[in-house]
């Protein structure tokens, strides 16, 4: 497989998260399908983009724990059952050691989320945000819940480059 190819192969987490957080943004919610378009397509990838074995293994266990934290997270009522299972699919994208900095950043821009809805949700600006389309009032709503999948993107393409697909390809060049 040419360079071109695995380039482009990577390019499907990328493309999946943006999907995703438009998605979350005016919708509140993560179709299970990106998420089980990511996790299908990780070990194709990773492999046709010279991935070792027991790397992605080790990705697919990284995968696991952030989906049991998510779980968790989703338990205690923190973020929405998509927004876990994309951490989870982003994490086995990642693998380690990407998904440290990729929880940070995920973490760092969650809380920048926040402080911006409230913004958007203050007395200030949500006269103005209601005049906007409906997924734009939605946001504004006070009390609604935040599109967390917004945080998780961000994240995600922050730390792309340092992914395990997006290492193994920076080897063949």
């Amino acid at each position: 497989m040419t360079f071109g190819w695995q380039t482009l192969l990577s390019a499907i987490f990328p493309a999946l998260v943006i999907v995703a957080a438009l998605k979350d943004a005016t919708s509140f919610t993560i179709p299970n399908w990106i998420s089980l378009a990511l996790v299908a397509a990780f070990a194709p990838v990773a492999l046709a983009c010279g991935v070792t074995l027991s790397t992605i293994g080790l990705a697919f266990g990284v995968g696991a724990v952030a989906l049991l934290a998510g779980m968790a997270m989703f338990a205690f009522g923190w973020i929405g059952g998509g927004d876990a299972k994309l951490l989870a699919a982003s994490a086995l994208w990642l693998g380690w050691p990407a998904v440290l900095p990729f929880i940070v950043i995920t973490a760092l821009c969650g809380g920048a989320l926040a402080l911006a809805l409230l913004g958007l949700r203050s007395m200030w600006l949500r006269p103005i945000a209601v005049r906007g389309p409906a997924w734009v009032e939605r946001l504004a709503t006070p009390g609604a819940a935040a599109p967390y999948g917004v945080a998780i993107c961000a994240g995600a393409l922050a730390t792309c480059p340092d992914g395990v697909v997006a290492q193994a390809i920076s080897l063949l060049g």
